[in-house]
């Protein structure tokens, strides 16, 4: 991976984004990417667009769309109790099995406070609490505050929270970070506009970093309306099963570094599914293909049934440990989707038939 696109990775892995709080990720992303767009826009709901256009920008040259969020999941402050311990409930789909024990940080107007969640020890809990998930009134953060009077002037309900985030390479062009999903996916279609610079154009392509995918597609749903486009590629995360206790016989065989994966099913357009297959092929860029029998949960849903529908395509960046602090991906991985998807904008043009 190139020094400089590999420093943006770190740098949109090490920045808070919970949905609705990505205020400052946007900005790492508008830094990144300007001196590769010939225009950046932000909405009013937050989106960020990178854009390059063909010369002369003629009516005709059909508008793709390449979209990754770059919200994460995240926790909330919701009641501060006498003793200074800070209540939390969830932005977006939490396993409060790995929540337990956790370093958290709650970002605060004046910057992040280190924390932890906890709940009683195991020597306290009673028999039948040992084997029971708990609920998030259960557990607390501590910041180590005196009382509710030190705590309330440091935070505010309302304050998000995130794991503790750092980028921590592994063995073999494996990485670990929170929030893979899906800042390797927004770094995907950032990247593949980078690697556009100075090539012909006969599409104008939006790279789209949206918000609040992990509350509901919202930021997708207005990003696509706005850009109105021809064709959009969602890229997001998937299910790796190459670990110990994976249903491939469900999930398919997707392995972390045998290439991004490229969807096909009733969310995808068998156009943009056959383009992005034929131009792998002729760029021998390694790939994976999934099958998904329903609409995917991803942003490619909001981008399908968009005005009078969008042909939509969807790669997954195959990521281990899925809403985790240790999700793992293969950088690998990620070079060769954003390859994937310039080479792809790079052949599209009016004469480009999406009907099926």
């Amino acid at each position: 991976m190139e020094h400089t696109s590999h420093e943006f990775l770190k740098g949109l892995l090490e920045t808070p984004s919970p949905s609705g709080f990505e205020q400052q990720i946007q900005q790492v992303v508008r830094d990144r990417m300007r001196p590769f767009a010939d225009e950046i826009r932000t909405d009013s709901h937050g989106n960020v667009f990178a854009a390059r256009f063909p010369e002369g920008r003629p009516a005709d040259a059909p508008r793709i769309m390449l979209a990754g969020h770059c919200d994460q999941i995240g926790l909330m402050v919701q009641y501060i109790d006498s003793d200074g311990f800070l209540y939390i409930q969830p932005i977006g789909g939490w396993d409060m099995q790995i929540l337990l024990g956790q370093h958290l940080t709650v970002w605060t107007k004046s910057g992040g406070i280190h924390g932890v969640v906890a709940r009683r020890a195991i020597h306290l809990l009673k028999p039948e609490e040992r084997g029971k998930v708990p609920d998030f009134t259960d557990v607390w953060v501590d910041i180590g505050a005196k009382n509710r009077e030190e705590a309330e002037s440091l935070v505010r309900c309302g304050d998000p929270l995130t794991f503790a985030l750092g980028y921590r390479p592994l063995r073999n062009g494996l990485a670990a970070s929170p929030a893979m999903d899906d800042k390797v996916g927004l770094w995907v279609c950032m990247e593949a506009v980078r690697l556009l610079q100075g090539r012909p154009l006969r599409a104008a392509v939006f790279g789209a970093s949206t918000v609040a995918e992990e509350i509901g597609l919202r930021g997708a749903t207005t990003a696509a309306y706005s850009i109105n486009p021809t064709v959009g590629i969602a890229v997001d995360v998937t299910h790796a099963t190459d670990t110990p206790g994976s249903d491939k016989k469900s999930q398919g065989d997707i392995k972390c570094g045998a290439g991004p994966v490229v969807y096909r099913g009733p969310n995808i357009s068998p156009r943009v599914f056959d383009l992005l297959e034929e131009t792998a092929k002729a760029h021998e860029i390694p790939v994976q293909v999934r099958g998904t029998p329903r609409a995917t949960g991803t942003d490619a849903n909001a981008i399908q049934i968009t005005r009078e529908g969008v042909a939509t395509g969807l790669i997954g960046i195959p990521n281990r440990y899925m809403h985790s602090p240790v999700e793992v991906i293969h950088l690998d991985d990620l070079t060769n989707a954003a390859k994937l998807l310039a080479e792809f904008c790079a052949v599209v043009g009016p004469e480009t038939n999406w009907i099926p």
